[in-house]
């Protein structure tokens, strides 16, 4: 585990066009050891190409990522996402394999020792609370949840550094969301992870997040903890973004 207040991912000066299109605009982030920083704004604000720069799928057009203090290059890419678990929105996983299979995947192509990895799904199984027959089922005879449960074992089966989640509850129904919303966020405090959750949903945000990132039209609008952009918002957008929420800040079950 990293040392508290250490910084394991920072972006410095990110900026990403697409075509005539500004995506990103010198955006800075830092995430701390053991903190869940949520990246939060409206559709098109930048906030899902930030996090597949951060992974490395995505090159910027200027700046650099850090992960642990080694700078992410097309020489270490591929060893450093290692380091990092992803998932997506529904899961992301192939359709042609099993969840056993999809959890196993990198370890199976690392050449891990299979009681070794045998061992890691059964201990992730029980802390993602995903029944063990689930893992013989194809991700079409899964559950919405179960599938992110699922997706969320593989992200973590080679015990990275670094979580980063794209809307990972956003294809699913309410009940089952807020009881995912539960399980998650228990995961996260248990295995003190460091976390990078995208969403559009403020009360999400401030469920799950130390420190709250809002971003519009590419460039960070304002950042902090959940309370400083619900009570000391920077302008009047910030002010409209956070009312325009139905639901309680704070999040289901807060």
């Amino acid at each position: 585990m990293a040392e508290a207040g250490k910084a394991v991912l920072e972006l410095v000066g990110i900026s990403k066009r697409f075509g005539a299109l500004p995506a990103l605009s010198g955006v800075d982030l830092r995430c701390v050891a053991g903190e869940t920083t949520a990246l939060l704004g409206a559709s098109g604000s930048g906030k899902s190409t930030l996090l597949r720069i951060a992974l490395g799928l995505l090159p910027p057009d200027t700046g650099a990522v850090w992960l642990d203090g080694e700078r992410l290059e097309p020489r270490n890419v591929t060893m450093l996402r290692r380091r990092m678990g992803y998932v997506i929105q529904d899961g992301g996983l192939f359709p042609h394999l099993d969840a056993r299979e999809n959890v196993t995947l990198m370890a199976r192509h690392l050449g891990l020792p299979r009681a070794q990895t045998a061992a890691r799904v059964r201990e992730l199984a029980a802390l993602v609370r995903l029944p063990e027959a689930a893992l013989a089922r194809h991700p079409v005879q899964l559950s919405g949840g179960q599938r992110q449960r699922v997706a969320l074992m593989r992200a973590l089966v080679l015990d990275p550094a670094l979580l980063l989640l794209d809307e990972p509850l956003g294809a699913l129904d309410p009940l089952v969301r807020a009881e995912l919303q539960e399980d998650l966020r228990d995961v996260f405090r248990r295995l003190g992870k460091t976390v990078v959750l995208v969403t559009h949903d403020v009360a999400e945000a401030a469920y799950f997040a130390d420190r709250i990132v809002l971003l519009r039209d590419g460039a960070v609008l304002q950042e902090g903890a959940p309370q400083d952009l619900i009570e000391h918002p920077l302008d009047s957008y910030v002010a409209r973004f956070i009312r325009a929420q139905r639901a309680p800040i704070g999040g289901i079950g807060a």
